[in-house]
């Protein structure tokens, strides 16, 4: 395993049979969004290496079947104001508090300002791992493991649901809709790579996704709402909700996809993780944590 860089783990390629003669004329076609100068550039400063961790340069000949691993850099990366509390440490896991708008984990654009980048350099825990993730828009309890081999214990039991999970929303209140219920059904990809949707109820799929909801209170036209998903598909809670004709407020996706604009910190996606209770796999203590922040109803409610 190649060493973490300023909070940043190595990425890695695989090597397939090709063409290609030298490892550099590999990487410009696999990754046609960077340029060969930059490719350049990183391999002079011994950030692409191979599998032995040692350093590759760009007329090095190309071998296949092997990996190539790279530390990547988003140039200009745009300053996130947004700061995250830590709730818990201790010598296996790390709970933070997370606001919207921050990513949990480096993709695209984001790298240095993703909550899993920081807390690695705040508490110098390089091998620093989430356990599970949540939406870059929805705030709230994220959990990390200290070490990498303590990862597999911790996300089994998100994968045997053996997990509470809660969550608020704010969303429209629809006195039509008798609580509490229970929302569950098959969830798969879009015609847009954003979005999730639900498999038309006439087609027999079987239902892979599953949520608790009650109405906890109103305010006007608004009412908060206590989710509680049995299962962790992408998006899930933001489809079950708008499927229901109640859409969670802020929400740029669901029901429908607005277009591209930069974050709203006056109008964030109203979801927050709000708290997660567990028996340790590790040490059979309860767990139990909470998020400090509250999702407040819009002043017009």
């Amino acid at each position: 395993m190649l060493p973490v860089r300023d909070g940043v783990g190595a990425s890695q390629v695989s090597l397939p049979a090709g063409p290609w003669m030298c490892v550099l004329d590999f990487l410009v076609e696999r990754f046609p969004a960077i340029s060969a100068n930059e490719w350049i550039d990183r391999m002079s400063s011994g950030d692409v290496l191979d599998s032995a961790g040692h350093a590759v340069t760009p007329a090095q000949a190309y071998v296949p079947h092997g990996k190539l691993f790279y530390y990547r850099t988003v140039a200009n990366e745009a300053v996130n104001a947004a700061t995250a509390a830590v709730l818990f440490e201790d010598e296996l896991l790390v709970v933070a508090d997370k606001p919207h708008f921050l990513p949990v984990t480096p993709s695209g654009q984001y790298l240095q300002e993703t909550l899993l980048v920081r807390l690695r350099r705040l508490l110098d825990e390089p091998e620093l791992t989430p356990i599970h993730r949540i939406d870059r828009e929805t705030a709230g309890v994220v959990m990390f493991a200290k070490k990498r081999s303590m990862c597999a214990g911790y996300q089994a039991i998100f994968a045997r649901r053996e997990v509470d999970k809660r969550y608020e929303a704010i969303a429209p209140f629809d006195a039509r809709i008798a609580f509490p219920l229970t929302r569950s059904s098959r969830l798969v990809t879009s015609e847009h790579f954003m979005q999730m949707r639900e498999a038309d109820a006439g087609s027999g799929a079987v239902a892979n996704s599953t949520t608790d909801i009650e109405l906890l209170e109103t305010q006007g036209a608004w009412a908060r709402y206590l989710l509680r998903p049995a299962s962790g598909k992408r998006h899930q809670l933001r489809v079950h909700m708008a499927a229901l004709g109640l859409p969670i407020l802020g929400d740029r996706i669901y029901p429908q996809l607005l277009g591209q604009a930069g974050d709203d910190v006056g109008n964030p996606l109203r979801l927050l993780a709000q708290g997660i209770a567990f028996t340790d796999p590790l040490t059979g203590a309860k767990r139990s944590f909470r998020s400090l922040q509250d999702l407040r109803f819009p002043s017009s409610a």
